[in-house]
């Protein structure tokens, strides 16, 4: 059971603070039939975040063919790619007036690409908005393919971001199909790749079992890859049939990490109890164009 504190953390991001965009955002995702990964993986915070016209879109389906163990997702076998979905996506940004987008997705081990190449139709569409919204891409780890990582980068995205979400050793029991070389060298080769100005971001996750040691270790591989925006965030497990969580992690030590973080050289960390991959993105991002460094807990 959560500590009282974390409820109360909980009870509020999930209060509507202003149903207007909430409910346009619903409206939106209803008219379209688009999925997100708010409710996906049951964000705790999609509340507030659809409340201040915040949204993160899960490309395709809502049907993973990995099965994390932390994961609220659904897995099995995923239906087809819809052709159609960069252009209805597109649609419901524009008709949001988003300025900045997060599309993420389920894993699609069954395709050539991993679905590379319809991350890509998404972020040439969202481009050709006027005004053009500035667009995060969160992707799987396309299996290590360096060709569909290139797919994407080439589409052009603000952010490019894929998570770690765990320690090293935690791997064979909670994200047993991944590997923890192969999503660290994606990053590395992200951030060699990238045209000039994109920035390349992960998340992590704890209270899984990992050991203070060994998630140092991690953020001294990342800045090693070269990695610069970070978020550090609590593990809550979606059900009993889930990866149980090992303690919660107090506000005070997720202040400690985000100081580490700073003092290693990213120049984003968001880490506190609720933080998620796409916590606040708009703001982060934006913080750091200004050419200002950003650090915030929860």
């Amino acid at each position: 059971m959560p500590p009282p504190w974390l409820i109360e953390l909980i009870r509020r991001a999930k209060t509507k603070s202003d149903p207007t965009p909430h409910r346009s955002i619903r409206e939106q995702l209803a008219r379209f039939g688009l999925n997100t990964v708010c409710d996906g993986a049951s964000c705790p915070n999609r509340g507030s975040c659809f409340s201040r016209g915040m949204v993160t879109f899960m490309i395709l389906g809502n049907t993973c063919t990995r099965n994390c163990k932390f994961c609220a997702v659904s897995h099995g076998r995923p239906q087809e790619v819809d052709p159609e979905e960069s252009l209805r996506l597109r649609a419901a940004v524009e008709n949001l007036g988003l300025t900045h987008v997060v599309v993420t997705s389920v894993t699609r081990d069954d395709l050539p690409d991993g679905g590379a190449g319809q991350f890509a139709a998404v972020i040439e569409g969202l481009h050709t908005i006027k005004g053009s919204p500035t667009v995060e891409a969160l992707t799987p780890d396309f299996n290590g393919s360096y060709t569909a990582l290139n797919t994407v980068l080439a589409a052009g995205p603000d952010v490019f971001s894929h998570n770690v979400e765990t320690v090293p050793r935690l791997y064979p029991t909670v994200r047993p199909a991944a590997q923890y070389k192969r999503s660290m060298d994606l990053l590395a080769k992200a951030v060699k790749t990238a045209r000039s100005g994109t920035v390349v971001k992960t998340g992590l996750m704890l209270g899984m079992g990992e050991e203070r040691g060994e998630v140092a270790a991690v953020l001294k591989d990342l800045r090693a890859s070269g990695v610069t925006m970070l978020t550090i965030g609590q593990y809550l497990s979606p059900s009993l049939w889930h990866h149980p969580v090992s303690r919660y992690v107090t506000p005070e030590e997720f202040n400690e990490w985000a100081y580490l973080a700073r003092s290693m050289g990213f120049k984003s960390v968001a880490s506190g109890p609720l933080v998620r991959s796409s916590y606040h993105a708009a703001d982060y991002y934006r913080e750091m164009q200004a050419g200002g460094d950003s650090m915030a807990v929860d």
